[in-house]
């Protein structure tokens, strides 16, 4: 079965992110244009596993084999982190939960602005990194996803989730990715590269598997 062709199926992501989901429905559906991606909330409730793993790509495999173990659906999960060189990495793999919980983003942007402000602009490079994990009956693989960019000094713009609000890519400059339209986000996102990497492997997998 090509890619091009319709392939039926419903795909779990392990998120309630309701942006995240709806950003991965659209980047997969140029590859998998019967598929409809059901999120946590979609499903029987089952116990998600701690997110304890020192890498991104270690969380995003736990929450993948959890979704896929729980729904037998075939499962997706990413991890995904700021990692800002003024601060050594941080905060890395605990970006969602920087602040302490419960989770905030505000609170999170307000600490990163305040870790940051004797910091130079020149100084105050970053990253966004991905790992999406998938998991199904037939073994299970992981792709990454880079963005690189700037920390700016004050929150802009609506759209996005997270840092968005304080982050200007390299490959967008002027504007934080929160800012950007859904469309040229998803050009030049973390996510986005790596669900673009995934899409044609999974609807390989899928097509092969049906």
């Amino acid at each position: 079965m090509s890619a091009s062709e319709r392939i039926e199926t419903r795909i779990h992501l392990a998120s309630r992110n309701a942006k995240k989901l709806a950003e991965m429905e659209r980047i997969l559906a140029t590859h998998l244009p019967g598929a409809s991606v059901v999120g946590l909330d979609d499903v029987p409730a089952y116990d998600e596993p701690v997110e304890d793993e020192p890498t991104f790509e270690g969380n995003a495999l736990l929450k993948a084999r959890a979704g896929f173990a729980a729904t037998g659906l075939p499962s997706v999960a990413d991890d995904s982190g700021l990692c800002v060189d003024a601060l050594n990495g941080m905060p890395g793999v605990l970006s969602a939960r920087w602040s302490g919980p419960p989770k905030s983003d505000e609170r999170n942007n307000r600490l990163l602005l305040d870790q940051l402000a004797d910091v130079p602009d020149e100084r105050r490079t970053a990253y966004f990194t991905c790992a999406v994990a998938f998991v199904h009956a037939g073994g299970e693989l992981v792709v990454h996803g880079r963005m690189d960019g700037t920390v700016v000094r004050e929150v802009r713009g609506s759209g996005g989730f997270g840092y968005d609000v304080l982050f200007v890519a390299d490959d967008h400059p002027g504007l934080t990715t929160a800012e950007l339209s859904r469309e040229d986000k998803d050009a030049i996102s973390h996510r986005g590269k790596a669900l673009r990497e995934l899409a044609p492997l999974l609807a390989r997998q899928l097509g092969s598997a049906g």
